[in-house]
């Protein structure tokens, strides 16, 4: 079955630096309310759609609707801007890219720096760092006063396109997730499941887990699961060990990163599952990074059985991140499926 890549593009488009996911969340709210019994959002915007189950246990999924991005920080007496980043950047993908400030409106400007005619020759081989950059609006200082003040979230500018069996552009980190947690419900509105599911879409977690971390107390789950993009680095140079995953060699299944360890009967469910409904998967051991597992898996008494569903993709925080449109299929297939068959099989240790 084909995916919406409609509405993946609507939701990757949208802007939403950590700490100012509004308009991911009034999208997420439009698409889920008709698909679950009860949607609220929570002081920190964090929104829960709540389904239903047959038995009194709760399963969280955690989809982090934030993208990476830049904050305002001063405006100098030319007009240009200087900010500081949301999230972890390698600093040299700044250079040639436009962003949008979002300011009294959405302002256009462009990513400088100082041109490599008038640079040392030390400079040149020095690897470039966030505070070499500026931000050029191309008007004085007035002008950009009268639009942009100190603290305004600013977001990369790049529109989703399909490359070949491909999806290519901005913030699929997380982007993809909310999709495929928007699709999941989707498939499961007819249908019943054992257990309440807390579809959360959580904020800032591109600073820290900050949104799951919450949710995860409140919700309180017995189960859950992380939904998320991860490495995939099967390009040229790449040593064997160093791949993660692959694209089109289906959704990944986590078995670690550097803040989970998933649990070792949340692994084999998935992977079961994944081969009952002939799903294609691979595992994934990523030993840098983290996601919303994390939170879910900790942050509540006694914590829960959680693993994680992660979708495979190339050039992650760059505004050409890259997947493959089988992977996204199959995530939304292991999610539903996974969600569906809780209840059957057995948990004991």
């Amino acid at each position: 079955m084909p995916i919406d890549i409609n509405l993946l593009k609507e939701i990757a488009e949208v802007a939403g630096a950590p700490g100012h996911e509004q308009r991911v969340r009034e999208i997420v709210i439009r698409e889920v309310t008709p698909l679950v019994d009860e949607v609220k959002v929570d002081n920190m915007g964090n929104v829960y759609a709540i389904k239903k189950g047959k038995e009194q246990k709760r399963v969280m999924v955690g989809a982090h609707m934030d993208e990476i991005g830049f904050i305002v920080t001063h405006i100098d007496d030319a007009g240009f801007v200087r900010f500081h980043t949301l999230g972890g950047f390698d600093p040299k993908t700044h250079t040639a890219q436009r962003v949008i400030i979002h300011g009294k409106e959405d302002v256009i400007g462009v990513m400088g720096s100082k041109p490599i005619h008038v640079m040392s020759p030390e400079e040149r081989t020095k690897m470039p760092k966030s505070t070499d950059y500026f931000i050029d609006l191309g008007r004085n200082k007035e002008e950009v006063e009268k639009l942009v003040s100190v603290g305004d979230p600013i977001t990369r500018e790049r529109g989703l396109i399909e490359m070949g069996d491909c999806v290519n552009g901005k913030s699929l980190d997380n982007r993809l997730a909310v999709f495929i947690l928007i699709e999941s419900l989707k498939a499961l509105k007819e249908k019943e499941v054992p257990y309440d599911v807390y579809g959360v879409f959580t904020v800032q977690e591109e600073l820290g887990i900050r949104g799951a971390n919450v949710a995860a107390l409140e919700v309180n789950p017995d189960f859950g699961f992380g939904l998320d993009t991860t490495i995939a680095f099967d390009v040229p140079g790449a040593k064997p060990e160093e791949v993660v995953t692959k694209l089109g060699e289906g959704t990944a299944i986590k078995i670690m990163d550097s803040q989970t360890i998933c649990d070792y009967r949340m692994v084999k469910f998935m992977t079961n599952v994944a081969e009952k409904h002939g799903i294609k998967a691979q595992k994934e051991i990523l030993t840098a990074g983290g996601t919303d597992t994390s939170g879910i898996q900790r942050m509540n008494p006694g914590g829960s059985i959680a693993g994680a569903i992660s979708i495979p993709t190339r050039h992650i925080h760059q505004v050409i991140e890259m997947a493959h449109k089988e992977d996204i299929r199959g995530s939304i297939d292991l999610l539903t499926n996974c969600l569906s068959e809780l209840d059957q099989y057995d948990w004991s240790f």
